[in-house]
């Protein structure tokens, strides 16, 4: 249709919506379905932070805000990347957004020209690519493969990088994946870094906190300081504080970048939430103690998913780092033919015909650039998840 830009001819739905959309479907005809295709904790925002929120209504903090956000969470953002992540950042250098894809976005369209490059790591959240083709880039790719867990390697990433290249983002622990970087592992993929001068780092930090054993967690400019000043550090109040629905997301990085972004922002959306902003105030500078009560549930969760997985016919599943994904293998699954006659040819089939047989919706592989795999959310009850995974062994036990 004519009357429609081009810009929307290079872009393709979210999966992970779509997904859990038709579950959603399904769910409404009276099916038992078992959603585990949504990246959201199954646990209520803390109520100290729920506090906060009342008290910001009541105080009448229901006004617009600044563009980049109240001076009190920027505060508070520069704040913990001091605290947690050893960042130096005046408040100045921070945004606060309509949630983490929202900063994105902004850096995006604040920095692309058409022929810009942005590398993408396989696999790759959903959005990634596609909010590089709205803002008028080209997504290009690096993979990863489950030899090495899926984490990116040095002479992978070298690879990826063309003069073109204007932006690498790296999400670590991953969104689909789970994979996390060690101190060590960071540091191989910033000393390329270093090679290249023209290329910036946009990081995903969102899942920061939800790391497992005795894994501790890195971001690319705290283990290089020399890619301070080309690093976009974005986080969120999401997945840590159990806050999706408040749509918070924030992220710190040089100023004449911050400058650009608040322009853009200005144009678009302006502030967020004042109410969402008071309560993410009191999500970052107030207690913590849940953050080891998700992460006890999850690494639970995780331990109980990949066992069942890895004992399920033609299935093989690595233990994630972090995050509330696993991203199992189902490649000695494609070419199957399902009792009623239908024949398995990608993940996608593979992850209709569980939810179309089964009733479990799960995000097919080939969405985040890599397959035949699939993903699962963890987010979700013990029971919830060994009732879905007896419904995964079955469906692939009847694979013929």
């Amino acid at each position: 249709m004519a009357f429609l830009a081009d810009a929307l001819k290079r872009v393709k739905p979210s999966a992970t919506i779509t997904i859990t959309q038709k579950a959603r479907d399904l769910k409404a005809q009276g099916k038992d379905v078992i959603s585990l295709s949504v990246g959201e904790p199954d646990f209520d925002t803390p109520d100290n932070i729920k506090e906060a929120a009342i008290s910001a209504i009541k105080r009448g903090e229901t006004k617009y805000t600044p563009v980049s956000g109240i001076p009190q969470l920027r505060e508070a953002v520069a704040r913990k990347f001091k605290r947690e992540n050893g960042l130096d950042y005046k408040p100045s250098q921070t945004i606060v957004s309509t949630g983490g894809k929202h900063v994105i976005y902004n850096a995006l369209l604040a920095t692309l020209n058409p022929g810009d490059e942005v590398i993408c790591v396989s696999p790759y959240w959903v959005s990634y690519p596609e909010m590089v083709a709205l803002c008028g880039g080209t997504p290009t790719y690096a993979e990863t493969y489950l030899k090495n867990d899926f984490k990116l390697q040095p002479e992978d990433l070298e690879k990826a990088i063309t003069p073109k290249t204007k932006w690498v983002i790296l999400n670590s622990p991953s969104n689909p994946s789970g994979a996390a970087y060690s101190h060590a592992e960071m540091k191989k993929l910033t000393d390329v870094l270093m090679r290249h001068p023209h290329v910036w780092i946009l990081t995903d930090d969102m899942y920061e906190h939800l790391v497992y054993g005795d894994f501790t967690f890195v971001t690319p400019a705290q283990v290089e300081p020399a890619l301070y000043e080309r690093t976009l550090t974005m986080n969120g109040v999401s997945k840590s504080y159990a806050m999706t629905g408040w749509r918070i997301g924030y992220a710190a990085g040089p100023q004449h970048l911050m400058n650009a972004m608040d322009l853009v922002q200005g144009q678009q959306t302006s502030g967020t939430s004042a109410i969402s902003q008071w309560a993410a105030v009191e999500a970052l500078d107030g207690t913590q103690e849940h953050i080891p009560v998700f992460k006890k549930a999850f690494e639970r969760r995780r331990d109980l998913v990949v066992s069942m997985l890895n004992q399920t016919r033609g299935l093989k599943c690595p233990v994630p780092e972090g995050a509330f994904y696993v991203y199992p293998d189902c490649s000695a699954l494609i070419g199957k033919t399902m009792p009623n006659g239908k024949k398995i040819e990608t993940d996608e089939d593979l992850v209709m015909g569980l939810l179309e047989t089964e009733a479990v919706a799960a995000v097919h592989g080939s969405s985040f650039g890599l397959g035949p795999n699939f993903r699962i959310s963890y987010a979700t009850s013990d029971e919830k998840l060994e009732e879905a995974c007896r419904r995964i062994q079955r469906f692939c036990a009847e694979l013929r």
